[in-house]
């Protein structure tokens, strides 16, 4: 079953890399635009937005900020009746995007608002920030109607001689290529892998770049359905586009894959979303999460922290 974009739609950024990609985002398929972050430097003019405050607290914890969001919850939730649709932007490195994105896909739920959620995972050097995000992308998976993931590791993996901020580039641009063809494509109310590749590489090593990034997030038998997005398509010969098209289809075991052609870049290169059920390697960022859920007690709120205020004086 495939997810359906209805107007209006609200794309929503969360934190510096979400906000920035959410005002990208919003252009292309012509959307409202609502940033959220705990830091004023990621509120950008001209665009709706909520700050959520965590008081005098310099370098507040995932926690924290999380807590402190759930109190802004009535106006998240007075924005997101007004829409259909909520995109939602969230780079799971990042303190407010995993600790704000449980928060936005909660009540996108409860709303019964249709929830598209993008979700960028961290390097493996980003140990602090592992756990945290697999927690959050654990919670956004379960409130969202269709989640797509991109995994920064396996594409630095991939690519060793990137820098992050190449990694983030190439993150970004293929995000944007998934918004851009909203319209025209199909893709799969579930959980989805987007890969990639760098630019000015023949379209043979950008497809073997991006199937070695799909292998690294899962196993090639969770994968369901593959759309190939070709930029630059319009200027690849038609058949080297069907051979790219057999190949993956052999590779796959994938009698369902798509072509999606795109004119938007004069580089050649494939963006490839990749629909798969199963477990994937996000799995393990939580260590308790191969436990069966209906064996795991869990709080329906994701953990927090608040400031209760309370007069509890030392007694000796």
């Amino acid at each position: 079953m495939s997810f359906q974009v209805k107007e209006p739609i609200l794309i929503v950024g969360l934190g510096g890399a979400g906000s920035k990609l959410a005002a990208q985002a919003k252009d292309a398929i012509n959307a409202d635009c609502l940033i959220i972050s705990n830091d004023e430097k990621d509120i950008q003019d001209g665009s709706q937005s909520i700050t959520v405050s965590t008081d005098s607290v310099v370098n507040p914890s995932v926690q924290l900020i999380r807590g402190s969001a759930y109190k802004k919850a009535e106006e998240i939730r007075s924005t997101i009746s007004n829409y259909s649709t909520v995109i939602l932007m969230a780079n799971m490195a990042g303190k407010s995007g995993s600790a704000i994105s449980p928060v936005v896909s909660e009540i996108c739920k409860e709303t019964e608002t249709g929830l598209m959620s993008f979700a960028i995972m961290p390097f493996k050097y980003e140990k602090e920030r592992i756990f945290n995000s697999g927690i959050a992308l654990k919670r956004l998976r379960a409130d969202s109607d269709c989640t797509i993931v991109l995994d920064n590791d396996s594409l630095l993996e991939s690519n060793p001689d990137l820098s992050p901020k190449a990694c983030y580039d190439i993150a970004n641009s293929a995000i944007l290529h998934v918004v851009k063809s909203l319209k025209s494509s199909e893709i799969s109310a579930e959980t989805n892998i987007l890969t990639s590749s760098k630019e000015g590489q023949e379209i043979e090593e950008s497809l073997r770049d991006s199937l070695k990034m799909l292998y690294d997030n899962t196993s090639p038998n969770a994968v369901k359905k593959s759309i190939l997005y070709v930029s630059g398509g319009e200027n690849i010969p038609v058949g080297v586009i069907n051979s790219i098209s057999n190949l993956t289809s052999g590779v796959l075991n994938d009698s369902n894959s798509q072509v999606d052609l795109s004119s938007t870049s004069d580089e050649s290169k494939i963006v490839m979303l990749s629909s798969v059920q199963g477990m994937t390697k996000f799995d393990n960022y939580d260590p308790l999460g191969v436990i069966p859920q209906e064996d795991t007690l869990d709080w329906s709120t994701p953990d927090c922290s608040i400031d209760c205020k309370l007069d509890l004086y030392q007694l000796e």
